[in-house]
């Protein structure tokens, strides 16, 4: 059991420790010669005043700051939460659970002992919690809250620093100053490209758009079924397209048929859901420009003409951004269909089944349905307060892991400004009203404005139909599904969890006379 462990048993030790006036570069050079994710940051008096990490250093310079000149002082984490040598591994547990740290100081006598790592305690959890054959699990938070279920090397959300990344790099930067296919190249490849591996990685994916023979048809009858809808046709395009590229099992195949397979299903996947669009309005298809990327052939086949430059740019930073996000509900899901040995295309229309719900991806056009239910701005604030007064969701606000701003949302903002118009301007007015208001009446309650509200204003604006929000998100989270796909199938094992039985008490008796009928 975890609670016979203490802190002082699973902890690094001896620290590592900086200064706060050291540079950045300093502190990554002392990182990576002890070989440690993050160091204390001591006082003169040897207290602890801050801890700085690996991630923080990277963040920082996503961000564009000078690690030369930089002080440890202005990244670092100040008065952080510590724990003592004595505790319970449990009790060190339960903080990194409900706090979202990844780092934790340890204090013995006043003074910094050791630094205690997540993937240390929960690595020795696992081990020291299985209990013996027969007896009844630990029943997990609600959700899984703070469980972490897996190891990653694709990505990582930070909701209490309002943070995440792809294999390191800011996510928010790589949108900023990447393309779409030099990000996809790093999340299924494990590097940024240079100039010939993009190349090469271009015109893999391109020639990956050509749909296989039988399917066209078959999109044509889903276009015209009863009760239409994009994520559902989209749902059954991949799975038929899958039975149609006769994708074999994850278990059987190599690790470099795997990406090949991923790659082809990712190509396509907005290539099918333009098919679906244009076929349910009645129009014909629009084979995609091959001497387009990805965000611009996406809106050359929506509308079937080259889109304006900053248009499809706009769009690109935003596929950009949702790409992957950490170990949400859809990749989980992803990861567990694989973990049975099952092949990608059964896993993605998986992912693409838990990505329909309201919770998860279906937000961007509710939130843009709340801006026009508002109108103008002299009707905000009373609008605002009625749906808070009556306990309703206000749509495009609070993040289940962000408890400070989204920093998507801080993108989008910046996009949206750029791209310009009226709605974007209304947006911004509204978003100020809310906050300001969720913070008179909601004191204490860190609701920060989430993806979904400006990715609405954006997608809207390049002219995305809201009913293909959802879609075009989930065009882009394949990616971050297929590496998530090709991570399992790597280093495999069946993901089984055990269930807490509440039922009745077994064994009971069948009624007399209960027969076969």
């Amino acid at each position: 059991m975890t609670e016979a462990l203490r802190v002082r048993d699973v902890m690094h030790k001896p620290p590592v420790t900086v200064g706060a006036d050291l540079t950045l570069s300093e502190a990554a050079h002392a990182l990576d010669e002890h070989k440690v994710g993050a160091a204390a940051v001591l006082d003169s008096d040897g207290g602890v005043r801050g801890i700085v990490s690996e991630r923080d250093i990277l963040r920082s310079l996503g961000q564009g700051v000078d690690p030369a000149s930089t002080r440890v002082s202005e990244v670092m984490t100040a008065h952080p939460v510590t724990v003592a040598a004595d505790d319970s591994v449990a009790q060190a547990l339960e903080i990194f659970r409900t706090r979202q740290f990844r780092h934790l100081p340890v204090l013995e006598n006043g003074h910094v002992a050791g630094i205690l790592s997540i993937r240390h305690v929960v690595r020795v959890a696992h081990i020291e919690e299985v209990k013996p054959a027969g007896s009844a699990p630990a029943l997990a938070p609600r959700g899984l809250e703070g469980v972490a279920v897996a190891e990653t090397a694709v990505g990582d959300v930070r909701g209490e620093e309002g943070f995440f990344h792809y294999r390191g790099y800011d996510a928010c930067e790589l949108a900023r100053r990447c393309s779409f296919e030099q990000v996809w190249h790093l999340l299924v490849e494990g590097e940024l490209p240079d100039s010939a591996q993009l190349r090469d990685f271009r015109g893999r994916t391109v020639a990956a758009r050509s749909l296989p023979g039988g399917v066209d048809p078959l999109l044509h009858s889903l276009a015209t079924l009863p009760g239409y809808s994009p994520l559902g046709a989209l749902r059954t395009a991949v799975s038929l397209t899958g039975a149609a590229l006769q994708v074999e099992p994850t278990l059987d195949i190599s690790a470099v048929q795997v990406r090949a397979e991923a790659l082809r299903l990712a190509s396509l996947t907005p290539v099918l859901l333009m098919r679906l669009h244009r076929y349910q309005q009645g129009l014909p298809a629009v084979d995609p420009d091959p001497d387009l990327g990805y965000a611009a052939a996406y809106l050359q086949m929506l509308t079937g003409t080259r889109p304006a430059e900053t248009a499809a740019r706009a769009l690109e930073k935003y596929l950009v951004l949702t790409m992957d996000h950490g170990f949400n509900s859809s990749t989980f899901t992803a990861r567990v269909i694989t973990s049975t040995g099952s092949d990608i295309g059964s896993a993605l229309t998986g992912a693409i089944g838990a990505l329909a719900g309201p919770l998860h991806g279906g937000a961007p056009s509710r939130a843009l349905a709340m801006l026009d239910a508002i109108g103008t701005p002299d009707h905000a604030e009373e609008y605002l307060r009625d749906e808070i007064g009556a306990g309703h969701r206000l749509m495009g606000f609070g993040h289940r892991v962000y408890k400070t701003d989204d920093p998507r949302s801080t993108l989008l903002r910046e996009v949206a400004a750029e791209i310009g118009g009226e709605q974007a301007e209304f947006a911004q007015f509204v978003e100020a009203t809310a906050l300001r208001v969720l913070n008179e009446l909601k004191p204490g309650r860190r609701l920060y404005t989430n993806v979904e509200f400006y990715a609405g204003v954006v997608m809207n604006t390049v002219g995305v139909p809201r009913d293909m929000f959802t879609p075009t998100f989930a065009c882009s989270r394949t990616v971050g599904w297929t590496a998530a796909i090709a991570e399992q199938a790597a280093s495999n094992r069946l993901i089984r969890p055990s269930a807490l039985y509440v039922g009745p008490p077994a064994l009971r008796p069948l009624p007399e006379g209960y027969a076969y009928a």
